[in-house]
Formats: C-alpha cells, sequence, structure tokens
C-alpha cells in the first residue's frame, strides 16, 4: 500500500514539476517573441509565443499618455483552409494574404530565435 502511495505521490510530483517546467519554458519563448518587433516600450510588455500546434497568440500590455493601462490580445488560429484571428475575445475573421506573410515571417524568426536561444543549450 505505502508503495503505491508513494508511487502515485511521485507520479504527481513528476507531473507538477513538467507542467511548471512547461509554463516557465512558454514564459521565456513569449519572452523572447516580444522582442521581435523592436525594443518593449518602458513599462509596457509584449509576448509572441505558440500556444499549441495549431494557435499563435500576441498579447501586449501598455500605459498610454494619459496613464490608462490598456491591453490586446491576438490570437491566430491555423486552419487547413486559412489563418482566422481574434482580438481580445471577438469573433474570428479571415486575414488578409498580407497579415498571414507578416505572421509567418514572425513565427519564422521566433523559431530561429527561440532554438538558438533557449533550446540549442539543452
Amino acid at each position: 500500500m505505502i508503495k503505491k502511495m508513494f508511487g502515485a505521490f511521485k507520479a504527481q510530483r513528476d507531473s507538477q514539476r513538467d507542467a511548471e517546467l512547461y509554463r516557465n519554458l512558454i514564459r521565456h519563448e513569449a519572452r523572447i517573441g516580444g522582442t521581435l518587433f523592436g525594443p518593449v516600450p518602458k513599462g509596457g510588455r509584449r509576448e509572441f509565443f505558440c500556444l499549441d500546434e495549431h494557435t499563435w497568440v500576441w498579447h501586449e500590455e501598455w500605459t498610454d499618455k494619459g496613464g490608462s493601462h490598456l491591453t490586446k490580445t491576438t490570437r491566430y488560429d491555423m486552419r487547413s483552409n486559412g489563418i482566422l484571428k481574434a482580438q481580445d475575445g471577438q469573433q474570428y475573421q479571415q486575414v488578409t494574404q498580407e497579415e498571414a506573410r507578416n505572421l509567418f515571417q514572425a513565427i519564422e524568426t521566433y523559431l530561429q530565435r527561440v532554438r538558438s536561444e533557449i533550446y540549442a543549450q539543452i
């Protein structure tokens, strides 16, 4: 019985450790992705990352000149018939060809940087 309980505890601990490692890697990737389009303004936050095999996320936070805290989140959903995007929880819309080209360029740069800055060292 104790052996079973220990095995279950170890499996849970390993699962929690794996989940924490995954979250930390995503955060690191997101920070790298956030710098693809230039420096992040002071006091702001920008992230660009791959959430899963079909979803890319662009998130930005900043303070406007009036002191208001603003955020914008864009989700790109890669589908067999095109790329859809939704901003701040709105309905999905098809992206234009130009936006799709820009997104693919950003993804290529992101993948190169993430590979060289994180995973090449592993």
